[in-house]
């Protein structure tokens, strides 16, 4: 008995049918990525020019002639961050120590607006792919240092929303863990 996605009735692997699989993911996978590309476009522009999100997002697909299969993603990240702007940026506020949200630059500022929306919002997607989404988008589109600034930021957040969660399902799955002291001990 095989997966349905490599294997063929008989167990054994069908390497077509595998690659086939593994390009699907890896597009889809490309597609979440130009999605949360074209919501940073959308949100930088409306950052400069103080327009609606949804003429902004009209307009940025049809500047750049933004493939439709992208778009709806893409729309409900910047619709998202729109309904939740205030929660999300006292968020971000809260977690970046020395930094204020308007020092920030505009692409990192949204980066991480991006993933604070998904981490809170989203639970179809995984935290901490959204969090390296975001770094690997600051590397590209930020500056020099964007993608640790991002990742420090994010990682904060990511700690205060999800350390009690992680912690009961590591005692819960009776797994090693620190005991505080620097020694470990077994929950099991």
């Amino acid at each position: 008995m095989g997966c349905s996605h490599c294997c063929n009735g008989d167990g054994k692997p069908n390497i077509s049918d595998w690659i086939n699989f593994v390009l699907q993911v890896f597009d889809n996978m490309g597609m979440r990525r130009r999605a949360r590309e074209l919501a940073l476009k959308v949100l930088f522009h409306i950052e400069f020019h103080n327009v609606d999100p949804v003429s902004a997002f009209e307009l940025i697909c049809k500047e750049f002639d933004v493939s439709r299969n992208i778009q709806d993603f893409a729309k409900e990240i910047v619709l998202g961050i729109h309904e939740n702007r205030k929660e999300i940026d006292s968020i971000i506020s809260e977690s970046s120590k020395n930094w204020r949200l308007e020092r920030m630059s505009v692409v990192d500022r949204n980066l991480m607006r991006i993933s604070t929306y998904e981490i809170l919002f989203r639970d179809d997607i995984p935290p901490k792919a959204s969090i390296n989404e975001a770094v690997e988008l600051g590397k590209k589109y930020g500056q020099e240092d964007s993608g640790a600034f991002i990742n420090g930021i994010l990682d904060n957040i990511y700690k205060r929303f999800y350390k009690f969660q992680e912690s009961d399902e590591i005692q819960s799955k009776g797994i090693q863990q620190e005991d505080g002291a620097g020694g470990i001990k077994d929950t099991r």
